[in-house]
């Protein structure tokens, strides 16, 4: 019995890395389509990305497989994922992003800037996935598949998505300077400094 819990478990850590990992590869998929403006590829194959993003880490949980190396994995497909999805904008939404561009460009300086922090601190990219991360993860996700299957931008929800998503980028560079070594699932800054608070 003991042996096959195991194998479950590892099969179970195996397969969810395989979902994550096919996000990452579809990535450059997403970005021949939409330059050769195949739309409706270009979607569908979206959309399957941002159901592996809640499909793999709610496996994760589930069967609590979580891992450092799944955590830095997820991070790259999620990014990976957002940014040809932004690509898709630059080239099917070019009014959009001309109308939205103060915001646009913040949300860009931000995500730069967090990543120089981490990279000059940790030497990677975060995977801190916090709360805050998760629900910008998700208003991103619904944006992003509204703007390519809807016939108009649904505001309230591009608005919803860009300031939770400056809240986020805002936290984590935060993070990063409270936290020396790279960690992955950090709840948020609240937490690190109630820790912090009950350590002192």
């Amino acid at each position: 019995m003991e042996f096959t819990g195991v194998y479950m478990l590892k099969r179970s850590y195996y397969i969810i890395n395989l979902i994550t990992m096919y996000r990452i590869a579809a990535a450059p998929v997403l970005v021949v389509l939409i330059i050769t403006y195949q739309v409706v590829l270009f979607k569908w194959l979206l959309a399957v990305s941002f159901l592996t993003d809640a499909v793999d880490g709610y496996l994760a949980r589930k069967y609590k497989v979580t891992s450092r190396f799944g955590s830095r994995l997820d991070s790259i497909g999620d990014d990976l994922t957002i940014a040809a999805a932004i690509i898709g904008l630059f080239v099917i939404k070019p009014g959009f992003i001309s109308s939205q561009i103060i915001l646009v460009s913040v949300l860009l300086i931000l995500f730069v800037l967090q990543n120089i922090f981490a990279y000059a601190r940790y030497r990677r990219q975060t995977s801190f996935h916090t709360y805050v991360a998760k629900a910008a993860a998700v208003l991103q996700g619904f944006f992003m598949l509204s703007i390519f299957f809807l016939p108009h931008p649904f505001m309230i929800l591009f608005y919803a998505a860009a300031g939770v998503t400056i809240i986020d980028l805002v936290e984590e560079i935060i993070l990063i300077s409270l936290l020396p070594k790279w960690q992955a699932d950090v709840k948020g800054v609240y937490w690190v400094l109630r820790k912090k608070k009950r350590k002192h």
